[in-house]
């Protein structure tokens, strides 16, 4: 049966929304997808929607997209992993495959941690492990730039090198709560002041014990030296680098990625 819908989750009281797009094919799971940020949207996960013979779960995590964005909540990451707890029980997702990106990447690494049933695969695209070597990097890589460089060189150098901006990029942007980022992360990708100050998993990633793809870009925010430090850690992780992407390949290069995704995601379930 065909599924193409969209919801409301109640969470906290707030309302989380979220689509369910795809076909379930026979012997498929569910691909759940955390966006990044924090406080982004789902916008640019439009390519991974489009998966053949798999039912695809997006949703925008509380505080942007077309979620609720109150003012009165204690931003933390433990409320983000409990909104992933509840989205799944709401739409009653058993098994699933969990991809998170950039800062769902963080929530994806932080959720499997806490051993939940029913996790069949964990996909880590273009994320981190450590605040401090991410900001380390970050730093790094702006200093590269030169010395008049900002937001908007680093974006167009290691964010999407598309040119023209792909429509996704922009609804992404419009959807975005620039509040919840400064809270949880801080004012800028070199900068953390935030909740995830001194955030750090590498001596926990040995603990990961389903099959794990970490995926990056070339050119990406995520460095080789930060791939390189959850593939190395977490047991049995595969790497693949995305030769003509920055932070964002499923839009860069979408055809590749989802073979690439495709293909991780059969071997996890046979």
């Amino acid at each position: 049966m065909s599924v193409s819908s969209e919801g409301i989750v109640d969470f906290r009281g707030y309302r989380t929304w979220y689509r369910v797009s795809g076909e379930p094919g026979t012997g498929t799971l569910p691909l759940l997808c955390l966006h990044g940020g924090p406080g982004s949207s789902h916008a640019y996960f439009a390519e991974l929607e489009r998966l053949e013979g798999r039912q695809v779960v997006v949703y925008d995590q509380l505080g942007c997209g077309d979620s609720d964005r109150p003012d009165d909540v204690a931003w933390s990451v433990q409320l983000f992993v409990d909104e992933v707890g509840a989205v799944r029980e709401a739409l009653g997702l058993e098994r699933i495959h969990l991809l998170g990106q950039s800062w769902g990447g963080v929530l994806a690494l932080e959720y499997a941690l806490g051993k939940p049933s029913g996790l069949a695969s964990l996909i880590l695209s273009s994320t981190l492990a450590s605040a401090e070597q991410w900001t380390a990097e970050q730093r790094r890589l702006l200093a590269a730039l030169g010395p008049d460089a900002g937001d908007a060189e680093y974006a167009a150098a290691h964010f999407c090198r598309l040119d023209p901006e792909p429509p996704q990029m922009k609804q992404w942007r419009a959807k975005r709560n620039p509040a919840v980022y400064e809270a949880m992360w801080g004012p800028n990708e070199w900068t953390v002041d935030g909740v995830l100050a001194g955030w750090d998993v590498r001596d926990r990633l040995g603990e990961i014990d389903v099959p794990t793809l970490v995926t990056s870009g070339r050119y990406d925010a995520c460095t080789p030296a930060i791939a390189e430090t959850l593939v190395r850690g977490v047991p049995g992780a595969e790497h693949v680098e995305f030769e003509h992407s920055a932070h964002v390949p499923f839009l860069e290069e979408p055809e590749r990625y989802r073979e690439v995704l495709v293909e991780f995601l059969r071997r996890a379930e046979s």
